[in-house]
C-alpha cells in the first residue's frame, strides 16, 4: 500500500506540473496583454516596460514559469511586494493581493457547498438505489428508476434558477442562497446553503440511484452471495456484509470524481446561486486576464481531483477484499 501511495503521489505531481505548464503557455496565446490593460489609456513604452517589470512578466515565458514554479516550493522575492513565502502562487495582476490568500478566503464557500451537497446526494442516492435493488421489479423499483432518469436529464442552470425563483422569491420557503461562515453563525450557514444542497442533490442523486441499483442487482446474483444464502445467513447479513461491499467500488469511483469536481469549483453552480467560491474566482481571473490567479485556481482544482482519485484507489482495497494494490 505504501509503495502504491508513493508511486501515485509522484504521478500526481507530474500531472499537476503538466497542467500548470499548459495553463501558463495557453495564457500567452490569448490576444489580451495584461500589462497594457494595467497601464491605462495613456501608456508610453517606458511605462509599459515598468508595468511589465512590476508584474513579473518582462522575462521570457520559460523563465517566468521557472520563477513561478520555484516560488511554489521555495518562495519568491518580488521587487514590489518583497518576499513571498512558500507555497507562493504569486500576486494577482488586478488587485495586487497574494493569490494564495485570495483563494483561501473563497475556498470555505466551495468546501461548504461541496461537502454539504455530497452528504445529501450520497445518502439519498445510494439509499434509493439499495431499496430499488431489494424491491427489484416492484412498484418502488419502477418509481426510483423513473425518477433517476428524470433527475439525470435535468441541468443545474435550469433547476437552480427555477428553485430560486419559486422557493425563495415567490413562496418564501427557503432563505436566498448566501454564504455565512459556520464559525460565525451555524444556523445562518445552514439556511444559506440549504437550497444549493437540495438542487445539487436532485441533479447528482439520480446517478447514484442508478449506479447503486445496477451494481447491487448484479452483485446479488454472484456465486459468493448465493453461497452465503445457502449457508443459512440472514438476508440482512448477506446484503450488508457481502453484496453491499462488493457493489460499492464503482460508486466510490464516481463519488471521488464528483467531490473533486465540486471542490475544484463548480462554476455554473456558484454563478446560479451567486456564491463567490473558487468557480466564481476562476471566471474573474479569465475576464481580467490575471495569470497568477488563474494558475492558482487551476492548481487547486487539479489538486482536488487528483487527490480524491488517489483516495478512491486506496479505498478500493478496504471495501473489496478482491482488490489488491500492486
Amino acid at each position: 500500500m505504501l509503495r502504491f501511495l508513493v508511486r501515485r503521489t509522484f504521478g500526481a505531481l507530474v500531472i499537476l506540473l503538466i497542467i500548470s505548464a499548459f495553463t501558463f503557455v495557453l495564457f500567452y496565446v490569448a490576444p489580451r496583454d495584461p500589462a497594457r490593460a494595467a497601464c491605462g489609456k495613456i501608456c508610453t513604452p517606458e511605462t509599459l516596460a515598468l508595468v511589465k517589470h512590476n508584474l513579473g512578466i518582462a522575462d521570457p515565458v520559460p523563465v517566468q514559469y521557472w520563477h513561478w514554479l520555484v516560488g511554489v516550493f521555495a518562495g519568491r522575492d518580488y521587487h514590489s511586494f518583497g518576499h513571498c513565502p512558500a507555497p507562493c502562487l504569486g500576486y494577482s495582476f488586478t488587485n495586487q493581493e497574494p493569490v494564495l490568500g485570495t483563494i483561501l478566503s473563497d475556498f470555505p464557500t466551495t468546501i461548504s457547498l461541496s461537502v454539504g451537497s455530497a452528504a445529501v446526494f450520497v445518502v439519498f442516492g445510494v439509499g434509493a438505489g439499495m431499496l430499488a435493488a431489494v424491491k427489484q421489479g416492484r412498484m418502488l423499483d419502477k418509481v426510483a428508476s423513473s425518477a433517476s432518469l428524470i433527475g439525470s436529464s435535468l441541468q443545474i442552470y435550469i433547476v437552480g434558477v427555477v428553485a430560486v425563483y419559486y422557493l425563495t422569491d415567490q413562496w418564501h420557503l427557503l432563505s436566498r442562497p448566501q454564504y455565512v461562515p459556520i464559525t460565525q453563525d451555524p444556523a445562518a450557514w445552514f439556511r444559506g446553503l440549504l437550497l444549493p444542497w437540495i438542487v445539487l442533490a436532485i441533479i447528482f442523486t439520480a446517478n447514484y440511484t442508478r449506479m447503486a441499483r445496477s451494481q447491487l442487482v448484479e452483485t446479488l446474483s454472484e456465486d459468493y452471495v448465493r453461497t452465503a444464502r445457502a449457508k443459512g445467513l440472514s438476508r440482512r447479513t448477506v446484503f450488508f456484509r457481502f453484496a453491499w461491499r462488493g457493489a460499492m467500488g464503482p460508486i466510490v469511483t464516481i463519488f471521488g470524481l464528483d467531490i473533486g469536481y465540486l471542490l475544484g469549483g463548480a462554476i455554473i453552480t456558484e454563478q446560479v446561486f451567486s456564491l463567490h467560491g473558487i468557480g466564481a474566482l476562476s471566471i474573474k481571473a479569465v475576464q481580467n486576464n490575471d495569470l497568477p490567479l488563474l494558475l492558482g485556481v487551476v492548481l487547486v482544482a487539479a489538486t482536488a481531483i487528483v487527490v480524491f482519485n488517489i483516495i478512491v484507489d486506496a479505498v478500493y482495497a478496504l471495501i473489496d477484499p478482491r482488490v489488491r494494490l500492486a
